[in-house]
């Protein structure tokens, strides 16, 4: 293969990676401030969050099913309550990826 073949390839994978619902939901920053609530405080419904982010419970709860369609948190219904939870195993397994396609980058911008 080429260099330029390598290198486009490798750009490629980049946007690829950069482009996912996963990092689009992580980057949010309401979805970050949640993010970082359930970190705080771990299991915890709407209303434990809401206590203490200045967003409305509708607000919060769109951005949890945001958040769980791509993995980053994970549901539990307990009675009339659902809580939600960071979904660390696979958190860290979608950054890892990140991170493996980020690295096919590196001989081209990091000598």
């Amino acid at each position: 293969m080429t260099d330029t073949a390598t290198r486009i390839e490798a750009a490629d994978c980049c946007t690829e990676f950069l482009g996912t619902e996963f990092l689009q939901a992580l980057c949010e920053p309401s979805r970050a401030s949640i993010l970082r609530m359930l970190v705080l405080k771990g299991k915890s419904d709407i209303s434990s969050i809401a206590e203490n982010l200045p967003l409305d419970r509708s607000v919060i709860s769109r951005h949890l099913q945001t958040m769980e369609k791509v993995k980053i948190v994970r549901s539990e219904k307990e009675g009339r309550h659902t809580y939600y939870q960071v979904n660390g195993p696979e958190l860290i397994r979608e950054l890892e990826n990140l991170t493996e396609g980020l690295k096919q980058i590196k001989p081209f911008c990091c000598p």
